[in-house]
């Protein structure tokens, strides 16, 4: 079995609706001959020259790996990244303000510096396959949830407090992705 991910150009960060129907609108047509983009040759996987857009397509066994070399090479150029998989789009701003900061999920998913957009939607797609999301900055801190919204917090020792919505969560990794800390004020925290 394969699996597909699909990067292009945009001039601005652009919605899941949005990628979805760009990467359907694309399959439709047919792959170009002739000369290949450079950063073609930079993916990993088999890539397939459209207009505008290049179809990456990887084994299931490799995707983990692969897609993170995909992401990276995609917002080194300033291309957006689609992933039907999941139904999620990378695009290229606006980012957190920790360099570095890195995205894990339960479903082996990891992005180096994601945008504010796909840490929002991500956690939407917790479920049993996706047991949890994770915003960590190596050696300093970090932020995680699990299904039931518990919520993990860890900067010089663990805390966690459970949240009722997903919205509070989203709400909470965006501040802390951004460098505000209010999350931690309007909870009830435990070691």
């Amino acid at each position: 079995m394969s699996v597909e991910l699909m990067v292009w150009d945009e001039s601005a960060p652009i919605s899941r609706d949005q990628a979805r129907a760009a990467y359907l609108a694309v399959k439709k047509t047919e792959p170009v001959a002739g000369e290949v983009p450079e950063v073609a040759k930079e993916l990993p996987g088999e890539v397939t020259v459209y207009p505008g857009h290049l179809l990456v397509t990887m084994d299931l066994d490799t995707m983990d790996e692969m897609s993170a070399q995909v992401f990276t090479v995609a917002r080194a150029h300033g291309l957006v990244c689609y992933d039907p998989q999941r139904d999620l789009v990378h695009n290229v701003a606006p980012l957190g303000v920790y360099e570095g900061m890195q995205l894990h999920t339960g479903d082996g998913m990891i992005v180096h510096d994601p945008d504010l957009g796909l840490v929002h939607d991500v956690l939407a797609t917790m479920s049993p396959q996706n047991p949890f999301v994770t915003l960590v900055n190596f050696g300093r801190h970090f932020i995680q949830v699990s299904p039931g919204y518990e919520l993990e917090y860890k900067e010089a020792a663990l805390a966690r407090t459970m949240v009722a919505e997903l919205a509070e969560v989203q709400r909470a990794f965006q501040e802390y992705a951004t460098g505000d800390r209010s999350f931690l004020a309007r909870h009830e925290w435990t070691a």
